[in-house]
């Protein structure tokens, strides 16, 4: 099969001629992308595309998995619902159904991302991982490197939408004695339910959302799971006097300072949960939206987590020393003797592994300049998804990438319409 990209010799400067002259572009499949390559068929991506899509801009959408957000599909718990009310969730142009009630669960919303996919005609190419992305300065134009079917296929495009997000990786803390401990071990993006685990004892690493949420998962189906709190966290309530906690900070920071705030969240949190320390979980000195927005340490929103500690059917536990067969020491010197062990230790940006020689993103693999600036970078790259501002966030974000985008490709594409050229580029992978 063969594509004929339309390529204007306004838009690109002097490319036809460089590209022929490095001998090296068509060792490969080479696509030629009148409009920008955006790497992430997740919410980002997707935001993205269809700001696109509305504004005529023609995109290459790619993934390297085989499945429009495969991290909600593939990679969280079978309990999961949304942790804010759906009006703070919903993506560009398109609202969720009315019928969908408050919190939507993790299928709903994929049924939702589906149907986001179809209304905007976003057909994102499965299977392909990126192997690089680099600004090729000759020819003023980025030239990303992807993998698929064993074949290497290269897109050559003005524009750059990085939009993998912060959580494209599992991160899997190094315990000394964990290749000795014997039991089961996963991380929780592994994780599904807590059937397989009835009457077991789990050791469950890490006190976030997934943390939290994945205990009391174990607790409904009659495990017996311990969290290590290794360090301070933020746990607020869901909803407080039968409004979401999200949306009464979003409101009162439209009036108050962030610190004010904060000292009203933790007021009305210690009313509604009472004191956490006697229970082993301790409060960062900084308040939970200045650690969000400076840190992107998200606090726990409690969905039914602290009754079972309170209770004692989730054992609160310290920081791990080593793992031994068949237990675990403790840094207060206790010891326990688990079945299993889930690693809710969080994920990571994977951009610094494949985008080559950027100033936009840091080692960490996160925009240097904090939101809501951290968007555009220099040589057509942006940045969707990077927020620490969640859905909402990654929204804001596409939309701006969406109008910035268009906004050129219009002046220098649409405007112009002599000096084109046709490349034919060979689809095939010779074998």
């Amino acid at each position: 099969m063969h594509c004929a990209c339309s390529i204007n010799l306004d838009q690109f400067p002097t490319m036809v001629q460089q590209a022929l002259d490095h001998g090296d572009l068509f060792r490969r499949r080479c696509i030629v992308v009148n409009g920008p390559v955006i790497i992430g068929a997740g919410p980002s991506g997707l935001s993205v595309s269809a700001g696109l899509r509305q504004q005529g801009v023609p995109f290459v959408i790619l993934d390297r998995a085989d499945c429009i957000a495969s991290l909600w599909q593939n990679k969280t718990y079978d309990r999961l619902r949304l942790h804010l009310p759906k009006q703070f969730c919903q993506l560009p142009f398109f609202p969720f159904p009315p019928n969908f009630p408050e919190y939507p669960s993790k299928y709903q919303f994929v049924d939702y991302l589906e149907s986001y996919t179809k209304k905007f005609e976003i057909n994102p190419r499965f299977n392909e991982s990126v192997q690089s992305a680099k600004y090729d300065e000759v020819c003023g134009l980025w030239r990303v490197r992807t993998v698929v079917d064993d074949c290497e296929v290269e897109y050559i495009c003005r524009w750059l939408v990085v939009a993998t997000g912060e959580n494209a990786e599992k991160v899997v803390p190094e315990f000394e004695g964990l290749d000795e401990f014997g039991g089961h071990i996963m991380h929780a993006c592994d994780y599904r339910s807590g059937e397989l685990y009835e009457g077991k004892k789990v050791l469950v690493v890490g006190c976030g959302n997934s943390g939290m949420e994945v205990s009391l998962d174990l607790c409904h189906h009659n495990a017996f799971p311990s969290m290590v709190v290794r360090s301070s966290v933020h746990v607020l309530p869901k909803e407080i006097a039968g409004k979401s906690t999200f949306e009464l900070a979003t409101l009162l920071m439209k009036w108050l300072p962030v610190k004010i705030v904060d000292k009203i969240l933790l007021f009305l949190a210690r009313c509604t949960l009472g004191s956490l320390e006697k229970y082993g979980i301790n409060r960062p000195l900084m308040g939970p939206i200045e650690l969000k927005n400076t840190k992107g340490k998200t606090p726990v929103l409690d969905i039914g987590a602290l009754q079972k500690i309170k209770s004692g059917k989730i054992q609160i536990v310290p920081g791990i020393k080593k793992f031994t067969r068949g237990s675990v020491e403790l840094v207060n010197g206790g010891v326990l003797d688990i079945d299993s062990v889930i690693l809710a230790t969080g994920y990571c940006s994977n951009v610094p592994s494949w985008l080559k020689e950027s100033d936009l993103f840091s080692r960490e693999g996160v925009p240097t300049t904090p939101f809501p600036e951290g968007w555009k970078g220099k040589s057509g790259l942006y940045a969707v998804g990077f927020t620490r501002r969640g859905l909402s966030g990654a929204s804001f974000d596409a939309v701006r990438v969406s109008q910035d985008i268009a906004k050129i490709w219009n002046q220098e594409t649409r405007s112009q319409t002599n000096h084109y050229v046709t490349i034919l580029c060979d689809r095939r992978c010779n074998k």
